[in-house]
Order: structure tokens, then sequence, then C-alpha cells
């Protein structure tokens, strides 16, 4: 991929430290965007005027807040809980300057399929009455969307404009599925790409606990992320690009250093070892 064309970020998930500690660590490192979760609100008191404006200072974009989880097909129990939470989020993206707010696929035991499309019809509907975008992600452990091309048909029915696709190497990779889940969706429906890597496969048992604590950073394990980065190229994806890495051992580091080696990590992977990066 050409530089010039993707806006390269870092997911806070990967850095220890504070919020301020990881935005700092974040430009420094040059990345020139970060997904922000709640945690990181939450961490700084709800302070979303003092992180916007650290986020301009610096200055850092925001990818996208998250994670609404659980929201779409939820059941009853919930159901009413997960609005109020929605609309919350919703405010705080706006409050923080955030544009896109991202929702993985329910994964709830008791998701029912039957109301997906309407649920994230009402999300999308809500969004854009704040000018932003939901963006939808089928893991690999979600109850009934569990990848990317059934994300994907999902989006098609739903059809709200601003409503799109996140497509994460790992809910690809680890379900042993390939870049043949992406064939036929436009670009600009693929809002951002996330990249991680494993060293093997993890038992069913173990994968989401392999998922939330032992990822590594592409190019340190077996996954053919080169079959996504050569695809999204051919078929000229601009879109945001960047790194979710939950890993224990990361996240005990400093951030700066972390940083440091999760860009020199994503510019191998993405441009070749020749690369260098520059602001």
């Amino acid at each position: 991929m050409k530089k010039a064309e993707n806006p390269l970020f870092i997911n806070t998930v990967c850095l220890g430290g504070t919020t301020d500690d990881k935005l700092r660590a974040a430009h420094d490192a040059g990345f020139q965007q970060v997904e922000l979760w709640r945690q990181d609100v939450e961490a700084s008191g709800g302070d979303t005027a003092g992180i916007k404006t650290l986020l301009q200072k610096l200055p850092v974009g925001l990818t996208d807040y998250q994670v609404l989880l659980d929201f779409d097909g939820a059941p009853d129990s919930i159901r009413e809980d997960k609005r109020h939470e929605a609309l919350r989020m919703l405010d705080t993206a706006v409050a923080l300057g955030a544009t896109l707010l991202l929702t993985p696929a329910c994964t709830h035991k008791e998701c029912v399929g039957e109301r997906i499309e309407e649920d994230l019809r009402w999300l999308a509907r809500q969004a854009g009455q704040r000018g932003l975008r939901i963006a939808y992600e089928g893991m690999a452990w979600s109850t009934k969307i569990n990848n990317t091309a059934d994300a994907w048909k999902m989006v098609q029915r739903v059809n709200e404009p601003n409503l799109g696709l996140v497509v994460d190497a790992f809910h690809i990779f680890v379900r042993q599925r390939t870049v043949a889940d992406l064939h036929g969706i436009p670009m600009d429906k693929i809002f951002l790409v996330q990249l991680s890597d494993l060293s093997e496969q993890p038992d069913p048992e173990n994968l989401i606990d392999t998922a939330r604590h032992r990822r590594l950073l592409p190019g340190q394990g077996k996954f053919p992320i080169h079959t996504l980065i050569e695809y999204l190229q051919e078929q000229g994806y601009t879109g945001p690009l960047g790194l979710e890495v939950f890993s224990d051992v990361l996240k005990a580091q400093d951030p700066a250093s972390v940083a440091r080696q999760a860009m020199k990590a994503l510019q191998e992977t993405c441009f070749g070892k020749t690369h260098q990066f520059s602001n």
C-alpha cells in the first residue's frame, strides 16, 4: 500500500499507562489516529473535553469510539438498557469529536436473530441524527453473525448510508477463512481495517481468552496478513488501517516503546521493510 492513502492508527488496548500516556505515545510514534475505548474516558474521570483538547493539541484523530457490545438482537431482558447505553455512547462520541462508533455483532447466547436488522437500522438512524457513522464487526464468537461476509449481508439488508464494516484480520484468519469474505464489498463500506497476528491456532475453548490476552503484532505470527493487504491494495482501499492487538505482554511495557514497536510492525507489514514513515 502507498503510505499516503491510508491513515494509520493504533487501538489504545495495545498500550498501558494513562489515557494521556496512550495518546502521547501514539502521536510520538507517528500514528495519525487512535481507536479510543469507553474505558479510556472512564479512566480520565469522564473528561471528554480534556481528551478532545489533547487530541486536537497533539494532534491525533479518532478512528472510532468503542465499543457497544451485545446491541443487535439483544434479548428482551436487556434490550431497553442497551438502547439507553447506545444513546449515551453516541453522545459521548460526539463530545469527543469522533465520527464513528464501533459495534460488534451480538455475542449474547440469547441473541434474537430476527431483530438484528431492526436494531442496527435504529442505531444507524440515531447515529445519523448526530452526524455519526456506525462500524459493524462480525466477531469469530458472535452468536449469529461471526464473519465478515455475513456482516456485509446484514449491512446490505439494513441499507443505511452511515452503516459500514470493520474488517479485522484476527476474526477472519482465526476461523481459517480467507479474503474471499471481502469479495463484492465496496471499499467505501469498509470503515476501518484492524490487524493483529497469532503464532498458532487456539483451541475453540481458548479462542476468546487468546483473543483478549495473547494477540501478536502483525508479522510476528502465522496469519496470511499479506493476502489481506494485497487485496485491499488491489481494490483501492484508502480508509484507516491499523492495529488492534490485545496483549498482556505489550500492555505491561512502556507505552512509548510499544507504540514504536507497533508502528515498525505496521510499516513492515503494509509497506515493506524498506519503507520509512514520516509525518
